[in-house]
């Protein structure tokens, strides 16, 4: 894991292998690693990128099969998901290849997403036999269901066009532009400077409340982010 600054901007690497697969480790330090990065009042948007050729391969499910312990895994897994909506930085994913099982989970919790031509995107669980249990929340959660179903219940991932067709990409560049594309897009994502720090949190929680306690909960937001001005 490495974490980088430039300007207002932190990217944060993972680089744990060919298919940078998820640990307990490596989860704690990626969680740690984006944590800080949203407490530093100078940082405003955070770049999350990947080293090789695949952005996260999912749970090193090997590990797990060689005795590690299935329940940390998931612990680990569950705390970093439960982060990154709850965050007040701008979220840009930097996928440089396949973003499979929860490493497309993570994807789906970042706010923007530039991708490849040649990813793949999406839980392949199904296809083995097993259920995606917890990857496929944030899948439910930023795609229309029936997209969604279509990887998790056949886990056949998207490719990049389908991800970009269906919610699950914003862009698609050539792998040489593939950061400086992340880049302009953090730039452009930071634009709102720290009014981002109650908007993003506002836009997550009010995409899971009723419409009518969405606009009241809105109402008291607007209200408490303008009283200042009007004294």
């Amino acid at each position: 894991m490495r974490s980088q600054r430039e300007d207002s901007i932190v990217t944060v690497t993972l680089a744990n292998g060919s298919g940078n697969l998820l640990d307990p480790g490596v989860m704690n330090e990626l969680h740690d690693a984006i944590a800080a990065a949203d407490a530093d009042p100078d940082v405003l948007a955070i770049v999350l990128a990947a080293d090789g050729e695949t952005f996260c391969g999912g749970l090193d499910v090997e590990a797990i099969q060689n005795g590690g312990d299935p329940i940390e895994f998931a612990t680990a897994l569950v705390r970093l998901l439960k982060l990154l909506p709850q965050i007040g930085t701008a979220l840009v994913g930097a996928v440089n290849g396949d973003a499979l099982a929860s490493g497309f989970s993570i994807t789906c919790c970042c706010d923007l997403v530039v991708a490849v031509p040649d990813a793949r995107l999406g839980t392949f669980e199904a296809g083995i036999g097993i259920w995606p249990m917890i990857a496929q929340v944030p899948p439910l959660q930023r795609l229309m269901p029936r997209h969604a179903l279509q990887n998790i219940i056949t886990g056949v991932p998207f490719s990049a066009d389908e991800a970009l067709r269906f919610g699950a990409v914003n862009r698609i560049v050539a792998p040489g532009h593939l950061h400086r594309e992340a880049r302009k897009m953090a730039e452009a994502a930071s634009t709102a400077g720290r009014a981002l720090m109650a908007g993003r949190k506002s836009f997550y929680r009010f995409c899971d409340l009723p419409y009518e306690v969405a606009l009241d909960e809105a109402f008291d937001a607007f209200t408490a982010m303008l009283r200042p001005s009007l004294k």
